[in-house]
Order: structure tokens, then sequence, then C-alpha cells
């Protein structure tokens, strides 16, 4: 994978065939003004020193050396490079789900797209911690194992879906008690599970794996997504067209917060409602910054690494030769003619 950091500063390359005209004018002003002073083999005869071609080899180095360096400034990046990162924190495993309730529209942009976002901002908050993911709707399944690359739990988060579960329902408990299983053998180290939800659970005692995880030291929080009122379901990505039960009467989602409390008081966790992403995310966080911390120490592949110091070198190679390189010939190399 290549990039530039910069891109924008690739627009001063424009001012290369500026810079390319100007030396063929100049040359070609050169010329008649030597002309003027007579045939140009008698005007070759009287300066015997001065090589034609020394002068074009300087520019076009120079000429090089100014559009390297243009790139350099642009900030070239290409590949990944292995890090190794100490530093403390905790673990917290995110249970999203993804069924399809979450396509309600009772909150913008939807329910499913609302937690998203709230997981992306979650991830940048928890960037000391290890952090995992798990997907559920009628099953739960790990999207993300336990890591400290935030940089690759960001780019799964995207991809989130409806149709990544295929079994369709709301299991709660079963999310709960796989992301319990999740966690590494650190005991050192506080361990919190993240359930994001609008509360229909319909397959499993969620409270039960809540108390469960309570057990093994592990808190659970719940973040509500949706609102009591509620709102129908959309039918795919249609706006117009709802889910109907066998009645063909409109479904309508409503956010159970009864049940998102109960889930986070068997938990020892806390309850917050994501009508304001910003507020529920503090409150999440300064649970999380209570728990007990321990050193993680982990390989982290850092997106991009910066390429632009050996381009650097190569520019400044450039310079020295270009200063290096005189207009006149060198008496020394009179026989050597490597410009002619």
């Amino acid at each position: 994978m290549f990039r530039f950091a910069n891109p924008e500063y690739l627009w001063l390359l424009l001012i290369l065939p500026a810079l390319l005209l100007l030396f063929l004018y100049g040359r070609r002003a050169r010329r008649r003004e030597l002309a003027a002073f007579g045939e140009s083999h008698l005007v070759e005869a009287l300066m015997p020193e001065v090589s034609n071609a020394r002068s074009f080899v300087k520019f076009f180095l120079l000429f090089a050396a100014i559009a390297i360096s243009i790139f350099v400034i642009a900030a070239p990046q290409f590949g990944s490079k292995l890090e190794s990162v100490k530093r403390q924190g905790v673990e917290v495993m995110i249970a999203l789900d993804v069924s399809n309730s979450m396509m309600a529209r009772d909150i913008t942009p939807s329910r499913l797209e609302k937690s998203k976002q709230i997981v992306g901002r979650l991830s940048d908050r928890l960037r000391d911690d290890k952090i995992g993911l798990i997907v559920f709707a009628g099953d739960a399944f790990t999207q993300l194992p336990m890591t400290s690359d935030n940089v690759s739990a960001k780019m799964f988060f995207s991809s989130i879906n409806p149709g990544i579960v295929p079994v369709q329902g709301t299991a709660i408990g079963a999310a709960i008690r796989l992301a319990s299983r999740s966690f590494t053998p650190n005991e050192a180290s506080g361990k919190s599970i993240v359930v994001i939800t609008d509360g229909e659970n319909h397959e499993d005692n969620a409270v039960e794996a809540a108390q469960a995880a309570l057990e093994r030291g592990i808190t659970v929080n719940v973040i509500g997504i949706g609102s009591p009122q509620g709102a129908p379901i959309p039918e795919g990505q249609s706006s117009s067209s709802f889910r109907r039960d066998a009645q063909g009467n409109v479904v309508v989602t409503k956010l159970n917060e009864e049940m998102c409390r109960e889930i986070a008081q068997a938990g020892k966790g806390v309850y917050v409602h994501a009508d304001n992403a910003g507020s529920a995310l503090r409150a999440i966080t300064s649970e999380i910054d209570k728990m007990n911390k321990s050193e993680i120490e982990s390989q982290v592949y850092s997106e991009y690494d910066e390429q632009y110091g050996v381009v650097a070198w190569i520019v400044l190679l450039l310079l020295i030769i270009e200063f290096a390189l005189l207009e006149k010939k060198n008496p020394l190399f009179r026989n050597i003619h490597l410009f002619r």
C-alpha cells in the first residue's frame, strides 16, 4: 500500500515545465548574444574551456533535485512496520447487536450506523487498552479477537452489517458468554464487556449470563440504542417499505431500557442511553478507567511507514554533484570528453 501523507504539495510539480521552458529560453537567448559577436565556430575557439553540455547536465541535476524534493514534502508512505508497544491498560470486549431491529431509524442515521460510530469513538478513547469485537443477532460470533492494534480494529468496524450473522434474533446472553471466554488469562488486568443493543432479547437469559461474567471478575456495561417509542424496521435499504408480521401489521421495534438496566445491574456495570453519544461514551470510559490496569505488551502494525528519508538522501546527492560540477572544462581532464 502506498500513499502521500500531504498530496496537496504535488501541485508544486506544475512549476517544473515552467522551469524547463525558462532554461531553454535562456539557452536560446545566450546563443543569439554569442551570434552577435561572430561565427559560432570562431567564438567557440575563443572560449576553449566552456562546455555547453555541462550546463545541461547541471540544470537537469537541479531539475531532478527540485522534482524529488516536492515528493519529499508530500511525505511518501508505504508498507507497514511492526512495533513492540508497552502500556498500562485493561481489556474490553465490545458486543454489538446487528439484528434486523438495529436497522430502525428512530435515531439518525439508523441504530446500527449510530452504534458503529460509537464503537469507532470508543476505540479511539481506549487507545491504551486491548479491545475485541463480537457481533450478535440470533447467535454470536467473534468479529475481532482481543487486540491492542486499534488501526486494524477500526478496519473491522466499517464492514459490520446484519448480513454477517446468518441467524436472526437477539441473543444477548450468547454474546456475553462468548465475550467472557474471549479475554486473555492475565488476572491482573481489569476486564469489561460493553454491550451495544436495543435490548429486545428473545433468545436466552442475558441477566444470568451477566451474573456469570461477574463471577469471573468481568463487569458488563450496556449502551441502549433506539427510542422507547420505537420505529418500524426497513426492508433492505428501502425507507418506504417496512417489515410486517403474519397479520400484515407493520412491526415496530422499541428500545427495551428495562432489560438493558437489568443486564448492567447484574454485571455491576452501568447502563447509558445513547441519545447523547458523547455523554454515553464518557460514562462508559469513566467506569473503565476505574478498573485495575496492567502492563500490556503487544506487536502492533503501524498502517504506514514514512519513506521520505531515502528520497531526501537522493536529493542531497544530486545537489552535491550539481555543486561540484563546473560549467567550464577542468584543465586536468582536458583530453577526457565525457560530455561531448
